[in-house]
């Protein structure tokens, strides 16, 4: 998975979070108490997996989340969400191991969630299993893989998370289609997208992630696809995974303006996230010549 791939899906996870509850549980409004709101854990999350000899492994998009339950106590629930985008032949006793790591620091009630957005048809891991001598460990988590989800189920869905998962399945199945055909197809779904009975915020997340996550072999459907977009909604939908990008831009101390202070923007969306020209372009406000200088400049 791409490291922007890995930010849209936690800009996703966090936008979308109430709706990831009612889209995997019915009952979702009795269960849990959204007044409440959400914390997200993630420092809490890469204490509990520090770096081995000093290098980081590969990242993973996982999130830890701290919710109420509408109990008569104040009782809470961790849940452990990870979107795997590739095979891993160790992912399930990766996920054992979050599972028990995060059980030893908060001894509380934890239900776990594997999202897969990869391609491979037989890689699925639901449990994981391990016996020696008469003691024996069986560990089962929640498991969704985007691929084999039916389209007109999602479709028919109002929750905004169905359609970002009808997104994420668009983008991830590219490989059988040309761009016109992609273009095509997510053209239609963003038209059913604002067709939706959605509150604006929601429709405006999933948008981002559907325009961010979208991968067209010519830069320039990329740029025809901006301009659709535009004129689709009239203008009138800002894009948060832009925000998202430029607040990480800015929390490194750099601010929109100066040539300077573009040139580091342009410079930190090429290296960390390796967008495209024209997705950097339409994100830090500068022409297309001014992010290929700067790639120029990279690649001496």
């Amino acid at each position: 998975m791409k490291r922007n791939d890995d930010i849209l899906w936690k800009g996703a996870l966090e936008d979308l979070f109430d709706d990831f509850l009612r889209f995997f549980y019915a009952d979702a409004e009795e269960l849990f108490d959204f007044e409440k709101g959400f914390q997200y854990l993630d420092k809490e999350l890469d204490q509990l997996f520090p770096p081995e000899g000093g290098n980081y492994a590969p990242r993973y998009v996982d999130k830890l989340v701290r919710l109420f339950t509408r109990g008569g106590t104040e009782e809470w629930v961790l849940i452990h969400v990870e979107v795997q985008g590739y095979t891993d032949h160790d992912f399930a006793k990766r996920m054992f191991q979050y599972y028990y790591r995060i059980l030893d620091q908060y001894d509380k009630p934890i239900t776990a969630f594997a999202i897969f957005a990869d391609t491979g048809i037989k890689f699925h891991p639901r449990f994981y299993e391990r016996e020696f001598l008469g003691t024996r460990v069986f560990y089962k988590y929640n498991t969704f893989k985007i691929i084999d989800q039916d389209n007109d189920v999602l479709e028919a869905s109002n929750n905004p998370f169905a359609m970002a998962l009808l997104s994420a399945k668009l983008a991830i199945s590219r490989n059988l289609f040309n761009d016109q055909q992609l273009f095509d197809l997510a053209y239609d779904l963003a038209k059913r997208l604002l067709g939706k009975k959605m509150p604006k915020d929601k429709i405006r997340k999933v948008m981002s992630f559907l325009r961010y996550y979208l991968r067209f072999e010519n830069p320039e459907m990329f740029v025809k696809f901006e301009e659709e977009m535009a004129v689709l909604t009239q203008k009138n939908i800002t894009m948060g995974i832009e925000e998202l990008l430029l607040d990480r831009a800015e929390k490194q101390g750099i601010e929109k303006g100066r040539e300077e202070e573009q040139t580091k923007v342009v410079t930190n969306l090429i290296v960390q996230l390796g967008l495209s020209g024209e997705q950097i372009s339409a994100i830090a406000e500068v022409p297309v010549d001014f992010v290929k200088a700067i790639r120029r400049g990279l690649k001496k």
